[in-house]
């Protein structure tokens, strides 16, 4: 959905409580800690993306990307990944009461906050695919967005906050990968992988990459994962490492198909 000029969004919360069944909230490393703290699920989803010395990344999808990825290497192949740290929520959030309120409203994840506002500066506020009722987007209701703007000062410092704290934390997610032995990722136009570590595992595993302070990239090999030849051959012509699908550890992850444009031309193999 591209931005309209003069287009106006007009939004108010129902209490509908769509939005907190059958989610994957994205989470802040600090959100996930106290997430998991409280007893509940926190998966890790990894996407990468070629990303050779000069290639340009003037492309706003490109910068926000590279923005909140860490540098890598997939042989030979200079390679940038992002590494989403999300609640897991099959069926209603463990925190969602009867009553359709939050049980901790003033402590929910940035996200949440901002819902249904996208943290995603590149993509377009778009009300038939988000969850809320017909009735949360009528035109009497207060403006939620102007011409693509957000037009509240609480949920635009959130969206703020939610951007520069996931930049921040792209170093210390890489710690955790290293720390996890996680090294295989999915073509970010092409599909996700989802990993399920143990919360005690997740837990120590943060509590580690987070005292830790050596940013520079590790020496860790990072793997394409796909299911398509033609991807897995252009990879190896690039100097990159890429897996099948039948080959991969299946116990590690889940390979879910995602498509998406490519970010850069040349190298979507």
């Amino acid at each position: 959905m591209e931005k309209v000029a003069g287009m106006d969004i007009h939004f108010k919360c129902t209490q509908c409580g769509k939005c907190c069944r059958d989610s994957r909230i994205p989470l802040t490393v600090a959100e996930a800690i106290s997430w998991l703290n409280r007893g509940h699920p926190v998966q890790l989803i990894c996407e990468a993306s070629p990303w050779p010395e000069g290639l340009p990344d003037q492309d706003p999808r490109a910068a926000h990307f590279k923005r909140r990825s860490f540098a890598a290497m997939s042989g030979t192949l200079a390679t940038r990944v992002v590494v989403n740290l999300v609640a897991n929520n099959a069926g209603a959030c463990p925190n969602l009461l009867p009553d359709m309120r939050c049980g901790i409203y003033e402590d929910r994840p940035l996200v949440c906050r901002i819902y249904p506002a996208e943290i995603n500066p590149s993509v377009a506020l778009n009300p038939a695919k988000k969850a809320c009722p017909p009735e949360a987007w009528t035109g009497d209701l207060p403006i939620l967005e102007r011409n693509g703007n957000v037009m509240g000062d609480v949920v635009r410092q959130d969206i703020h906050s939610w951007r520069d704290a996931d930049a921040a934390d792209a170093p210390l997610k890489r710690r955790l990968c290293a720390a996890l032995n996680i090294m295989d990722a999915a073509l970010v136009h092409e599909a996700v992988l989802i990993y399920s570590p143990a919360a005690h595992t997740l837990l120590s595993a943060l509590a580690g990459a987070a005292q830790g302070d050596d940013d520079r990239p590790g020496s860790a090999r990072w793997r394409f994962v796909s299911d398509r030849p033609e991807t897995l051959k252009g990879v190896a012509a690039h100097g990159g490492i890429g897996l099948h699908v039948r080959d991969a550890d299946a116990v590690s992850y889940q390979h879910v198909n995602f498509e998406r444009e490519a970010l850069f031309g040349p190298y979507a193999f």
